[in-house]
């Protein structure tokens, strides 16, 4: 992880920057992991499933994946296989689509008691970029991305909201596939190949190198810089601080 400020890449020489939200932007994984992990808890004790949760099964599993992607890969891993079902179903049915609406419940709970609040080092640098007028996104798989922007205070700073609500809609690939990243790059008019990609996971730094972004900052918020290095990361640093002047 450089240490020396000067031997980051200028941010603002970029056409343009693409910020993924949860672990980015905002401590939403944090959330997240603690809505996933409560939910899968209650559902293998009712399942019988014998092999804990733990966040290893989030990182593997969840992180930077669409909620529904996330449930069925989860549940593979156990060696369970459960309907697909479809985005309407209720919270209460056994399917891929109702187990994640199951967390969904427990995530807006947690957010609406706890509320939350941006890194301030990833808000320095967006008012930053902002002011030096680079354009700016969020490239998020969460269905969630408009409430968390909003409850942050953030969403009017992002003209371009490329969300799991959209991807779902038109049928876009998760990451690591480079759909949502090339998508919101159409979205705010831009050529991923002059435009840099911000990342903290290694899902998400696939996605944004596989979609030929000219650079992707990895944001090591616990993955680690090696496997965000692995994953196609071009510079890594713990907190986007280092970018502001």
């Amino acid at each position: 992880m450089p240490d020396d400020r000067s031997a980051l890449p200028d941010l603002a020489a970029y056409e343009a920057v693409l910020f993924d939200l949860d672990g980015v932007l905002t401590p939403t994984a944090e959330v997240h992991m603690h809505a996933w992990r409560v939910m899968f808890e209650k559902l293998f004790a009712d399942w019988n499933i014998s092999r804990p949760y733990t966040d290893a099964d989030y990182f593997e599993h969840l992180d930077g994946k669409r909620r529904y992607d996330g449930v069925a890969s989860l549940l593979r891993s156990r060696d369970v296989e459960v309907p697909w079902g479809e985005p309407s179903d209720p919270s209460s049915a056994d399917t891929v689509s109702g187990i994640g609406n199951r967390k969904n419940d427990v995530f807006r709970e947690v957010l609406e008691n706890d509320g939350i609040a941006p890194y301030p080092g990833s808000l320095a640098l967006v008012e930053q970029l902002r002011a030096a007028g680079v354009p700016v996104a969020v490239v998020s798989s969460s269905k969630n991305a408009e409430d968390v922007l909003t409850a942050a205070g953030i969403r009017d700073l992002f003209p371009v909201v490329m969300d799991g609500l959209i991807a779902e809609r038109d049928d876009l690939a998760s990451k690591p596939a480079p759909d949502v990243f090339l998508e919101a790059a159409r979205m705010l008019g831009v050529d991923p190949a002059r435009s840099a990609a911000v990342e903290d996971a290694i899902s998400g730094v696939q996605s944004a190198a596989s979609g030929g972004f000219a650079l992707v900052v990895g944001v090591d918020r616990g993955t680690g810089a090696e496997a965000l290095r692995e994953a196609g990361a071009t510079v890594v640093v713990d907190d986007l601080a280092a970018f502001v002047d």
